[in-house]
């Protein structure tokens, strides 16, 4: 089954970081028997992750997306995202929890 990684951040682009998780999602993809079409990089702004969602569908059947989705202001990716597949974010009590435990335990260890 064909597949397409999209990576998000402008620091990718600009070479500030080196994108080691479409690396690692592309050999465990590899391996688990799927085909990569193609590995995109895209900054931070929404028509660019527009455009790459819309040609990774040309391609694949299948879209994985990393990064853009810090918690300040400019990371308009979940935004952008609500917006193409025509849904809003939700707010999850349970996955909440679940994130302060795991940094709680991370935390007194």
């Amino acid at each position: 089954m064909k597949s397409e990684i999209i990576t998000i951040g402008d620091e990718l682009l600009i070479g500030q970081i080196v994108d080691t998780n479409a690396a690692w999602m592309a050999r465990e993809l590899t391996q688990s028997g799927f085909d990569i079409a193609a590995i995109t990089s895209v900054g931070d702004q929404s028509d660019s992750i527009v455009k790459a969602i819309d040609n990774a569908f040309e391609r694949a059947e299948i879209l994985l997306l990393t990064g853009g989705v810090g918690p300040t202001n400019d990371d308009i990716t979940k935004h952008t995202l609500c917006q193409y597949f025509h849904t809003a974010l939700e707010f999850n009590d349970e996955v909440l929890q679940n994130i302060e435990t795991i940094f709680l335990g991370k935390i007194f260890l």
